[in-house]
């Protein structure tokens, strides 16, 4: 991107250029200093650490408090899938194309007409390819360099990032009945119970719409980054296995986002995230964060970072 353009996409954007500000400022603060200033910034309010009380305030405590080694593989795009497949199954498996080290090492050619590519070290970027005569390599190339090279344990302070190997992976694509979208269904999870949910939709369209429901899949009047959809999801057939998948992947973990997909009734295994938008992205209204804030139970006997 050359300096005009550049210009012209933070004059239009203002937050770009504070998201750089704060991208400089991560490396050479201490992280509770900068994760205190980071939250007040994003959420309006002051970061409570000695007695967090809101769902937000409770992620940043455990990013400082919450230390599990085994928290890399989990996030990590390769290995996670290995980890999942030894609880509940090949089945939920998403099958791998390829996985490279670099950019440069992509076997674009061997590749179908239809996949999707991931970084294994970043958390919710992805390139999605779905007609080869259609698509822009050096574009692709260039989203995933930029992927590639974020490292979430300095940017946003979620330590299990700081070993994951930086690769990337190619899947096989897949969509849902819509027959031109992937409905993403984000369960909340605490020691193994799911508490509530929502349906991200829209991301095809960049239209991106989040709609929250409790586990008997009622629609809840809160709002975290992104709209509601027009019209609301409804509940799949087989939710029920749904939730058993989402709570058989949390048991034993103080709290963890199960990212699954319902393609036709047959359910996929998408990502585990332990720091849900960073705790930076406020939920509205405000007495949100505070409810479900109540669910997650800080563990007493933890490892420090």
């Amino acid at each position: 991107m050359n300096l005009k353009n550049a210009v012209r996409k933070v004059y239009h954007r203002p937050s770009l250029m504070c998201d750089y500000i704060w991208c400089k400022l991560a490396p050479i603060l201490p992280n509770r200093l900068f994760l205190e200033w980071h939250f007040r910034w994003c959420n309006g309010y002051k970061l409570n650490l000695n007695n967090p009380q809101t769902f937000n305030e409770k992620i940043q405590w455990l990013k400082l408090n919450d230390y599990h080694e085994e928290y890399t593989k989990m996030v990590d795009k390769v290995d996670a899938k290995d980890y999942v497949a030894s609880i509940i199954g090949e089945q939920y498996i998403i099958r791998t194309l390829g996985v490279w080290d670099t950019v440069d090492e992509i076997s674009w050619e061997v590749l179908p007409n239809q996949f999707v590519i991931k970084s294994t070290n970043d958390s919710g970027g992805v390139v999605v390819c779905r007609d080869k005569a259609k698509f822009s390599m050096g574009d692709a190339k260039n989203k995933l360099r930029n992927m590639g090279g974020r490292d979430y344990s300095i940017i946003s302070k979620e330590y299990p990032y700081k070993k994951v190997p930086r690769r990337f992976i190619a899947d096989v694509y897949i969509e849902d009945e819509s027959g031109y979208e992937l409905k993403d269904y984000k369960f909340f999870c605490f020691d193994g119970e799911v508490k509530f949910l929502f349906v991200a939709t829209g991301r095809q369209q960049n239209d991106i719409r989040f709609d929250f429901y409790d586990i008997e899949f009622n629609h809840l009047p809160v709002l975290n980054g992104h709209p509601n959809a027009d019209i609301w999801p409804v509940k799949p057939v087989n939710y029920d296995e749904m939730l058993d998948v989402a709570a058989k992947l949390s048991k034993g973990i103080p709290h963890v986002r199960v990212d699954l997909y319902n393609v036709n009734g047959k359910i996929y295994f998408g990502e585990l995230t332990f720091f849900h938008f960073s705790g930076t992205t406020p939920f509205e209204p405000m007495e949100w964060d505070y409810k479900f804030g109540k669910y997650l139970k800080l563990p007493i006997n933890c490892k420090t970072i």
